[in-house]
């Protein structure tokens, strides 16, 4: 007798919600990966997809990193007896050695924390955040035109094909 096969499960993406904003306003020189502490109703809210990171920002205070400004919308089937607040900062999970190397990059070299993507891992919800140094505008100009130019060349050689 053969083993049953398992069902597979449904291909979805594990992840959440990408900062693609962050990508074209920062140079990312190196990503961490945190965890989040929240409570239910946004874990409820998380599975359904309802968080926007395009203003959100972390800081250190007191020797803890601290996600502000992102966005986790409530869904309406929510309990009564809480009162959801969508915008409230939330505690990140990182190891005290990696905080230790963010706090020194952030405060002494000039550069600045932000969240890349939210996803799911091993059940979890993670954060991925990024050690950047912000781009200046011919930085953005430059970044554009590359870009633009290998959405070019590929178009070409498709054609040569």
């Amino acid at each position: 007798m053969a083993g049953k096969k398992k069902p597979k499960k449904s291909s979805t993406s594990a992840t959440i919600a990408n900062n693609k904003i962050a990508r074209h306003n920062y140079f990312v020189e190196d990503s961490f990966e945190a965890g989040l502490v929240l409570e239910g109703w946004e874990v409820k809210s998380l599975r359904e997809g309802r968080i926007q990171l395009k203003e959100s920002h972390i800081l250190i205070k007191r020797g803890e990193a601290w996600l502000y400004g992102a966005h986790i919308s409530a869904l309406n089937s929510a309990s009564t007896h809480i009162i959801p607040n969508a915008i409230r900062s939330r505690k990140l999970l990182l190891h005290r050695q990696e905080l230790n190397k963010l706090i020194g990059n952030v405060e002494r070299k000039g550069y600045t924390l932000v969240p890349l993507s939210v996803y799911w891992k091993n059940g979890h919800i993670k954060l991925s955040l990024g050690l950047a140094k912000g781009k200046k505008l011919h930085d953005k100009r430059t970044t554009s035109k590359d870009r633009d130019w290998q959405r070019e060349k590929a178009r070409i050689m498709k054609q040569t094909r």
